[in-house]
C-alpha cells in the first residue's frame, strides 16, 4: 500500500483549478486556428479571432478566460493500493476552496438551488470517483460554466428511435440553444446506460482529446457525420452565424436496457477547460 497525505490532494487540486481556468492549452488554440481558416463567416472569422486572442492573454496575464469561473467538476481514478490519510471529498474541496480564493475566481455555487444564496468558496466541488489497479491517484478538472451546462439535456429515447432519432435530439439540442452555450462547441455525447449513467459519460466525453478517435467505428462514424452536420446548423461562433458551431463531437456508451434508449447530450462552450494530473 502506498500512503498519500490529504495535503498533497489540496495542492494538486488548487494547481489543477488555478490552471485549468487561466490556460486553455496550446492544442485547443491550434484547433481554434483551423476552425478560423476554415471558417466561411467573416464575422465568424472575427469571433473565433477575438476568442484566440482572449485565450492568449489569459494565459499570458494568469488571469481567466471567461468570467464564469464554472462550478468544478472533478474525476478521480483511485489505485486499490492507495491509503489516503484524511477524507478524499475533504480535501478535493479545500483544493478548489483555496483556489478560487488566492487566484481571485468568482464564486459561482449556490448554497441551495431554490433558496439560492452563494457558498463564498466555489464548493461543493462535484466528485466521481473510480477505483482502478495500481498505487496512483489521477485527477482530471474541469471548471464547467453555467451557460453551456444549462442547454444540456438528457432524453429517454427508445430503441427504434436509432441513429436517426439520437441526431435529430443533438441537432434539435444545439439549433434551439444558439449563442446560449457560447459556441464552438465541444458537443459531449452518452448513449446508453440509464438516466444517470448516460448524463455522465457524457460529460466524460467532453474530456477527451479533441484529436483521438474513437475506438467503436459505428461511433467513429455518427460523431463524424453529427459534427459535418451540427456545422451545417448555421449557429456560427457565439451564434452569430457561420459554419464553425462545434470544434468536435465525442460520444461515449454504456450498455443499457433492451427497452431503452437513453441519450445525454452535455454542451462545452469554447472555453473547453480540463486539466488532469496523476500523483
Amino acid at each position: 500500500m502506498r500512503n498519500v497525505e490529504s495535503s498533497l490532494i489540496v495542492k494538486t487540486i488548487k494547481e489543477l483549478a488555478l490552471d485549468a481556468n487561466c490556460n486553455i492549452g496550446k492544442s485547443f488554440i491550434d484547433v481554434l486556428r483551423d476552425a478560423l481558416k476554415k471558417e466561411k463567416s467573416d464575422i465568424g472569422k472575427n469571433v473565433i479571432s477575438q476568442i484566440i486572442e482572449n485565450d492568449e492573454i489569459a494565459l499570458e496575464n494568469k488571469e481567466p478566460m471567461c468570467q464564469d469561473t464554472g462550478m468544478v467538476v472533478v474525476f478521480v481514478e483511485l489505485g486499490y493500493e492507495v491509503h489516503l490519510e484524511g477524507d478524499l471529498y475533504d480535501a478535493i474541496n479545500e483544493g478548489v476552496r483555496q483556489a478560487y480564493e488566492d487566484g481571485l475566481l468568482r464564486k459561482s455555487v449556490a448554497k441551495h438551488p431554490i433558496t439560492r444564496g452563494n457558498t463564498n468558496d466555489n464548493t461543493p466541488a462535484i466528485i466521481h470517483v473510480k477505483l482502478v489497479p495500481g498505487d496512483k491517484i489521477k485527477f482530471t478538472l474541469a471548471p464547467k460554466g453555467g451557460g453551456s451546462e444549462n442547454m444540456s439535456l438528457v432524453k429517454m429515447l427508445i430503441p427504434s428511435d436509432g441513429i436517426a432519432g439520437i441526431k435529430k435530439l443533438v441537432l434539435h439540442t444545439i439549433f434551439y440553444a444558439g449563442g446560449k452555450p457560447c459556441p464552438p462547441l465541444v458537443v459531449g455525447v452518452g448513449i446508453g446506460g440509464n438516466l444517470e449513467k448516460s448524463a455522465l459519460i457524457a460529460k466524460e466525453a467532453i474530456m477527451r482529446d479533441l484529436h483521438d478517435i474513437n475506438p467503436d467505428p459505428v461511433l467513429a462514424k455518427l460523431e463524424a457525420e453529427l459534427l459535418d452536420e451540427i456545422n451545417q446548423l448555421g449557429v456560427g461562433p457565439m451564434g452569430f452565424g457561420g459554419s464553425t458551431t462545434a470544434l468536435a463531437v465525442k460520444i461515449n456508451a454504456y450498455p443499457c436496457h433492451i427497452a431503452s434508449l437513453p441519450v445525454a447530450v452535455n454542451l462545452q462552450c469554447h472555453a473547453s477547460r480540463h486539466k488532469d494530473m496523476t500523483i
